[in-house]
């Protein structure tokens, strides 16, 4: 029998409703493979009973032919999604074992088309990171290795859990959050398939904030097919989130596979960094050339301000967190340590509760929010923003359908080399996906090839604002001409 846990979303959804398999077989497996795969530290909490009290009602509705969308997956949750009664803990110790009362609207969409909940996610601690190294308990691991090297590599951040666990068959899909590339960057690292959505797309509400005005949810899964899936489920108005717009909600599966025959891809001159490995760039170009052979135009466009998106997303992200983990101050949950006043309280909790990089990030936001800089530094960033909205807009304007560019400047690292004495080369990580973030628009990433040491590379394609579709079609093109990019070998277990 085939191993149920490699199936795709697709598959065994068609494989739930013909009662081929029972939900609760499904989520076995899954749970099986979890206990095996514990080395790679993809789970921060596994939720064995819950799991398999979701896939018995999920089998009592398919019993009685109510198959919801997602009937019966089994999915993994990053942990900086509230989810009722099961501790969430945004992976930092100022959250100690914080359980919530309520559920985020993202998982709530998830139970309501069925689907079952395997366990919480590792991630970057309140998703400041691009490798899972600031996790307050041990990083989750790329079940991917390098030729020759047993070396454990990252796998990417703040969603490093979510694409570990995809990529090794521990969670049919995951949920994920992206604020400068943590969708996009992560699922490069392992193979899978991620999208940042537009802002406003996908509710905010029961997601624990970083950066309210970069933060969004999305999905990480195998294939475009099931990321299609997922984010239909993910979408839609939610009156708790006012900046989650009211709009109708496409079927995105029925884009995935269509022509992209006609369409202008945009290829910006500025995505050329000085220092790109030439893998990269003929990965980019390769990519190019699938999607001319499919019928698009290819041309070449200009993108003048994104040498500025870097330096202005460090302003804008830390302004937002010093902002928002101000709540965390271990009076009403949370970490707590006693201190001899209210004040000594507040300072010896947040010294002890929040990890090194989460402090420098609220150091820096506090500094460029305080007076006499706030002028000088947040200001301009948010300037500089509009700006690079504004260039996107005028390449859309200009009959641009979706813009082409690589998804990371380089493969999957080992831990500890980068950031480790400089904070500023980690940051750099995030040179081509922040953009997309600071002009609010959607991003998709797809696995399209090997480097020469074997780890996957991917794609990103930017479309316009609520334009999704678009996406899946084009990305659906790159994935039928280069494959899908499995782990093999799992060394793990």
């Amino acid at each position: 029998m085939t191993d149920l846990t490699h199936l795709s979303i697709a598959e065994a959804h068609d494989g739930l409703a013909t009662k081929k398999f029972s939900a609760v077989e499904l989520s076995q497996a899954y749970l099986t493979a979890m206990e095996a795969g514990r080395k790679l530290n993809a789970y921060v909490l596994e939720t064995p009973d819950k799991a398999l009290e979701m896939a018995k009602a999920s089998d009592a509705r398919i019993a009685k032919g109510e198959v919801g969308p997602l009937e019966g997956i089994p999915l993994g949750v990053k942990d900086l999604f509230c989810t009722k009664g099961t501790r969430t803990t945004a992976c930092s110790n100022i959250l100690g074992n914080f359980v919530p009362t309520y559920e985020s609207t993202v998982t709530s969409n998830l139970w309501r088309d069925g689907a079952v909940m395997l366990g919480k996610l590792n991630n970057d601690e309140f998703a400041m990171g691009s490798s899972n190294e600031t996790s307050c308990f041990p990083g989750a691991v790329n079940p991917w290795r390098r030729n020759g090297d047993t070396a454990p590599l990252v796998p990417g951040g703040s969603s490093g859990g979510s694409s570990t666990a995809v990529a090794s068959y521990l969670c049919a899909g995951a949920t994920a959050t992206d604020t400068g590339g943590s969708i996009r960057q992560p699922a490069a690292f392992t193979g899978t398939v991620g999208i940042k959505p537009t802002y406003g797309r996908v509710s905010r509400w029961g997601v624990v904030a970083f950066a309210s005005s970069l933060d969004q949810a999305g999905p990480i899964a195998r294939t475009v097919m099931d990321t299609a899936m997922l984010l239909r489920s993910f979408a839609g108005p939610d009156a708790k989130d006012t900046t989650c717009v009211d709009l109708p909600v496409p079927d995105y599966t029925k884009a995935v596979g269509k022509s992209v025959k006609g369409m202008t891809i945009g290829i910006p001159k500025e995505y050329r960094v000085e220092g790109m490995p030439p893998e990269i760039e003929k990965l980019w170009m390769d990519g190019a050339a699938v999607l001319k052979e499919a019928g698009a135009n290819i041309v070449e466009i200009s993108l003048p301000h994104t040498k500025y998106a870097l330096p202005a997303y460090y302003i804008v992200a830390p302004a937002e967190a010093s902002s928002n983990l101000a709540r965390y101050d271990g009076v009403r949950y949370g970490l707590r340590v006693p201190g001899e006043n209210i004040a000594d309280l507040y300072e010896k909790t947040r010294a002890k509760g929040f990890g090194k990089e989460v402090k420098r990030r609220i150091m820096i936001g506090t500094y460029v929010l305080s007076a006499g800089y706030y002028d000088a530094y947040y200001v301009k960033a948010q300037k500089l923003r509009t700006l690079i909205k504004q260039d996107f807009e005028q390449a859309y304007a200009s009959g641009v359908d979706a813009i082409l560019t690589p998804s990371t400047p380089s493969s999957a690292f080992g831990f500890g080399e980068k950031g480790t004495a400089d904070p500023v080369e980690m940051y750099l990580l995030d040179v081509f996906t922040v953009t997309v973030n600071m002009a609010g628009l959607p991003g998709i990433a797809v696995p399209a090839g090997l480097d020469p040491q074997g780890l996957p590379i991917g794609l990103q394609l930017i479309g316009r604002a609520f334009d999704e579709e678009t996406l899946f079609s084009v990305a659906s093109v790159i994935e039928k001409a280069k494959g899908t990019f499995p782990v093999t070998d799992r060394w793990w277990a």
